[in-house]
């Protein structure tokens, strides 16, 4: 599917806040709400919005300590990914899970409480998943920036 100017605008609006009315986004572009609804549902049937999410303030809900976990398997089978894959997505504390090049294989994003609850997670869940050669954490110590923006 092709994303005209109109789109992009669209997309745009949304990005920066889904809850906007059709309404809203219409009078903005000068459009009618039915063209912009429209637009809206053929973005959605074509997968271009894959779906709408309220985003969270970690610190308010207590899981504001965020950890950068490089992961290295102990090999590289299919089946050793695909198992490890399977039982890091049933982990609720770890909220990305990226399959990398480079010296480690994995990179999770992983959000708890604190220290402690990071020890935890580590002796009790992460460490007893199966072909885990090595970790490495990262603790980060500042957000520079967080977007969930995609430049159009």
């Amino acid at each position: 599917m092709k994303i005209d100017e109109i789109d992009k605008r669209i997309l745009r609006h949304l990005q920066q806040d889904s809850k906007k009315t059709n309404k809203e986004i219409a009078n903005d572009l000068g459009l009618s709400v039915t063209a912009v609804y429209e637009r809206i549902r053929k973005l959605e049937r074509e997968g271009i919005i894959s779906k709408y999410v309220a985003l969270l303030n970690p610190e308010k809900i207590e899981k504001g300590f965020m950890v950068l976990c490089q992961i290295k398997l102990i090999q590289h089978k299919k089946d050793f990914l695909t198992k490890f894959e399977k039982e890091i997505t049933s982990l609720p504390e770890v909220i990305e899970c990226l399959h990398v090049s480079g010296d480690y294989d994995y990179i999770l994003k992983v959000l708890v409480k604190d220290m402690d609850a990071y020890r935890e997670f580590m002796v009790t869940k992460l460490t007893s998943l199966d072909h885990i050669g090595s970790t490495k954490s990262i603790f980060t110590i500042n957000k520079v920036k967080q977007s969930t923006v995609i430049s159009l």
